[in-house]
């Protein structure tokens, strides 16, 4: 097992930093026979300091669009690590995007929505569902049907913190679902992305 910890997408540089989830989502990548993006299975997590130093040998930031959190785990996880990466991707002019469960405060038993707010650029939240029964459905999450308030909670402080906040659902659950999810992220001062099921 290789330990692919910063790996390029449409010419954003993404960081993988642990495998551990507390969502078991039916169709997230991680499940697929054939990985999409390669195998992003580590055996170790990486520090900080080691993804730094990745960064400053093998990219120049200012050639790439974003640097985004997101690998075969929940990036919150690691939440330490995401505020000193970005710390450095700042001082060199770079922007920052979380890709996230929604459910760092529960994960790590503290509000972080005030730090993460300040050095994330935008923060996309997987909305997944639009109720609480249909998200544990489909997302079998640790904490099981409160996951989903959890989520919107999260969501809601980070907007009242005054950050970029973007609420996403995959396109194949169908145009009335997409239209309750946006009056969901509207609700909670977000935007809603669609995007394409991979």
């Amino acid at each position: 097992m290789q330990n692919k910890y910063v790996y390029t997408v449409d010419n954003n540089i993404y960081i993988n930093l642990t495998n551990r989830c507390s969502n078991r989502c039916e169709f997230c990548v991680r499940y697929y026979d054939k990985p999409i993006y390669g195998d992003l299975w580590i055996k170790d997590e990486p520090s900080a300091e080691t993804v730094v130093d990745i960064l400053q040998r093998d990219y120049r930031l200012e050639d790439y669009g974003e640097v985004v959190f997101c690998g075969y785990g929940e990036p919150t996880y690691r939440f330490d690590a995401i505020e000193k990466i970005c710390e450095y991707v700042h001082s060199k002019g770079g922007k920052t995007r979380l890709n996230t469960n929604g459910q760092a405060n529960e994960i790590l038993g503290e509000d972080i929505t005030a730090r993460i707010s300040k050095c994330i650029d935008t923060i996309n939240i997987s909305l997944n569902a639009t109720d609480a029964v249909k998200y544990d459905k489909i997302c079998h999450s640790d904490y099981g049907e409160r996951a989903f308030e959890i989520m919107l909670d999260f969501a809601k402080k980070c907007v009242d913190c005054g950050a970029n906040v973007v609420l996403s659902v995959v396109d194949v659950i169908g145009k009335e679902e997409i239209d309750k999810a946006r009056e969901i992220a509207k609700s909670v001062g977000a935007k809603l992305r669609v995007r394409e099921l991979l």
